[in-house]
């Protein structure tokens, strides 16, 4: 059975969010997001924390206060391409795949091919809400959005999805042919936000 090599795909999904939030100005920051309630700023963070979150938990550490919310002090945008080439740094790192991941978020320890597959599933989507926010596009290469279609298709839907605090709200119904926008829409995002 072929495994998926998520780091390469999680790397191109982390790199594209790094151009596109290197583009923000500071009044972009108080901008509207497809994340409920959440603005540019507050999704940077939210972002910046999970980055630095998977890249303890890829090396074993289990501390509860790396997942607290993260501020970003007076340059957000640095701060958030600090975090996000931390956790592209610990990714690299050789048999990263085949450590466990204990995942303080999820409670629980993941295989790390898997725990990998998790990151590179929400940066896709935030990549998506990032552009969206900032009035642009992002772009995957096809096989990336094809292993991102088959990560997204194993998120539990259903009543998981309407409790607090989930990731992904109720999948929207999409037939588009893209295939972000329909990976997007399964995942609780409305393509055509904000509409």
């Amino acid at each position: 059975m072929h495994t998926i090599d998520y780091v390469p795909l999680d790397a191109e999904a982390v790199r594209a969010g790094i151009e596109l939030v290197s583009t923000a100005t500071p009044a972009d920051l108080s901008r509207p997001t497809p994340c409920r309630a959440w603005t540019l700023y507050g999704l940077l963070a939210h972002m910046a924390t999970q980055h630095y979150g998977f890249a303890a938990a890829s090396r074993g550490e289990s501390d509860p206060a790396v997942w607290k919310l993260r501020d970003l002090g007076d340059d957000p945008v640095k701060a958030y391409v600090e975090s996000a080439e931390h956790v592209l740094d610990a990714f690299a790192e050789p048999g990263v795949a085949d450590r466990t991941f204990p995942l303080v978020e999820f409670g629980a320890d993941f295989p790390g091919g898997q725990a990998i597959s998790f990151h590179f599933i929400d940066y896709v989507v935030h990549g998506w809400d990032v552009a969206k926010s900032l009035g642009t596009t992002v772009t995957f290469a096809p096989a990336t959005l094809e292993a991102a279609q088959a990560v997204a298709q194993v998120v539990p839907t259903g009543e998981v999805r309407l409790a607090p605090g989930t990731p992904f709200a109720p999948d929207v119904a999409w037939s588009g042919d893209d295939l972000l926008d329909r990976i997007v829409a399964h995942l609780g995002r409305d393509p055509r936000w904000p509409n």
